[in-house]
């Protein structure tokens, strides 16, 4: 069953899937579609039009403007935020929102900023703190700021470090905690190598 807190305002015309659970003093602006058993913790704010599929969770305090669609099974971790305007002005009237796209299964660490038009890939995971400015290829591990490609993490969210097999355009880990088996292409392997050699 759909639980809508008291304090909270859901705008008429926003969509809310069965099962999803939306906290104290959250906004739900109109045109927002929030998929099923997503939950929605205190002072969340989703723009007009935001897409955010089925069994996410929004921590406390997390901002997810217009522009932004977030995939199934994504965790957007407490007070992040997700901006739309590459050049903002407060007296701007032809402001362009560019779109940023959070991918299946992928998490944001406490107190990120994504910074609009980037794609985070599927299952990666953005350390807390972090400024994310280019996309993050799926299951990258990125922080910092700027963020930067430090290595790799499983479905399950571990880091990888264990190479089963190098093939000619990936490099296949095996997961030490789960077992199962990740694919990298060789070239985020290539970039990741290149970043985490870079000082922050």
């Amino acid at each position: 069953m759909t639980f809508i807190h008291p304090t909270a305002v859901v705008e008429e015309g926003a969509q809310i899937g069965e099962g999803t659970r939306i906290w104290h003093f959250a906004h739900v602006r109109k045109g927002a579609k929030i998929g099923r058993n997503c939950n929605l913790g205190k002072g969340v704010y989703v723009d007009a039009e935001v897409e955010v599929g089925d069994n996410v969770k929004i921590q406390n305090f997390v901002s997810v403007y217009r522009g932004v669609t977030v995939e199934d099974d994504a965790f957007l971790g407490p007070s992040a935020t997700l901006t739309n305007d590459l050049l903002p002005r407060s007296t701007s009237e032809n402001w362009k929102i560019v779109p940023t796209k959070i991918r299946r299964g992928a998490s944001i660490g406490a107190n990120a900023t994504i910074v609009c038009g980037v794609e985070i890939g599927e299952y990666a995971l953005v350390g807390a703190g972090s400024v994310v400015t280019r996309d993050v290829p799926p299951h990258g591990l990125v922080y910092g700021v700027p963020a930067r490609l430090r290595g790799f993490v499983c479905y399950c969210g571990s880091p990888l470090s264990h190479v089963e097999k190098i093939e000619k355009e990936k490099i296949i880990y095996k997961c030490e905690k789960c077992g199962k088996h990740v694919s990298v292409p060789f070239k985020d392997y290539a970039r990741m190598i290149a970043e985490k050699a870079t000082r922050i």
